[in-house]
């Protein structure tokens, strides 16, 4: 992000976005991994809030042939990513903003 030049400015975990896990139904707080200002191709600011995981946990598990314990594990990883991501939504459609998730089929 530092070498693009329509990256006006950007930081690393910056805000948090509460949300309600549901695991305990608690609110926690989200970081989200990083937050940009953009310039579009129109000259338009935007703020887009990035989250950068790996695909595997952006898709609901399946069981397979995995023992329980893997399974039960990736399906508590995948159903609070959900919650926050829902979180995340929200919070940037009232501010206006934008919200990404970007894994290695973005990235690479």
């Amino acid at each position: 992000m530092d070498t693009n030049e329509n990256i006006i400015k950007w930081g690393s975990e910056e805000i948090f976005i509460p949300y309600v896990s549901p695991m305990d139904n608690r609110v926690h707080r989200y970081f989200p991994d990083f937050i940009a200002k953009i310039k579009s191709k129109d000259g338009k600011e935007r703020v887009t809030v990035i989250e950068v995981k790996p695909y595997k946990q952006t898709q609901e598990p399946e069981r397979g042939k995995k023992r329980k314990a893997t399974y039960l594990k990736e399906c508590t990883t995948y159903s609070v990513n959900i919650a926050k991501w829902k979180a995340a939504r929200e919070y940037c459609r009232k501010k206006g903003w934008d919200f990404t998730i970007l894994t290695e089929k973005e990235l690479f």
